[in-house]
């Protein structure tokens, strides 16, 4: 690999790496904010070339930078659907984390956050010891849904986790984790702090407070 001389950090190509990094998570559906920023950076660096290294990766934008700058291509693009597109995706969740209320379901991510966009799915995190108790509730539901387990690396341990992908008006992935896990707070790789778990009860007092006049809508045309 070779090495990009003269780039040092500046204001001008960071800001052109974030634009280009965001654009590849908005609109080509790069999910990795990692992969996004080099990605970005070959492009603005090299013109496109693939042997190239940053001396000094704290020189490239923040998963942050970048998410902020998918935020605002999101709202630009997207406008007043996306505030509906989010109303409905929360109500969604919330129908679904009551419906699991005993396996203790945690809203995370964009639809907690409110930074979804066109392709955004809901995450939520759920806490059993038994996958079986689990297949049973949604069986019983009626849940049209498909199971993956997922290797990941911690501290150089390797962990499987089982992750449910359920077919529904929005895709939404249930990340199933060890009852005794809900004391773990692991961090965003957006901006390295706790990620935030929402309970059932928060996101309704989010929804009333964000949404109070499409939620009141809702709740009077489900009393028809």
């Amino acid at each position: 690999m070779k090495k990009i001389k003269g780039f040092k950090g500046d204001v001008k190509t960071r800001q052109l790496i974030t634009r280009e990094a965001a654009r590849l998570m908005y609109q080509d559906s790069v999910s990795q904010y990692h992969t996004a920023k080099y990605m970005a950076a070959r492009k603005i660096l090299s013109g496109g070339g693939k042997n190239i290294r940053v001396k000094n990766p704290s020189h490239l934008p923040s998963n942050g930078e970048i998410s902020e700058a998918v935020d605002a291509l999101a709202q630009l693009h997207e406008g007043d659907f996306r505030y509906a597109q989010l109303f409905s995706m929360r109500v969604v969740a919330l129908e679904y984390m009551q419906q699991l209320e005993a396996f203790s379901p945690r809203l995370i991510g964009s639809v907690s956050t409110g930074r979804i966009k066109k392709t955004s799915d809901i995450d939520i995190h759920i806490f059993t010891d038994s996958m079986e108790e689990l297949r049973l509730r949604m069986d019983t539901l009626g849940w049209q849904y498909e199971i993956a387990d997922i290797t990941v690396s911690q501290n150089g341990i390797l962990k499987v986790y089982s992750h449910v992908y359920i077919n529904c008006e929005y895709p939404i992935e249930l990340s199933v984790y060890p009852r005794y896990d809900i004391r773990v707070r692991t961090r965003s790789s957006t901006d390295g702090k706790p990620i935030i778990r929402m309970t059932a009860n928060k996101l309704l007092e989010l929804i009333f407070n964000e949404h109070e006049e499409q939620w009141s809508h809702h709740i009077e045309l489900g009393l028809e």
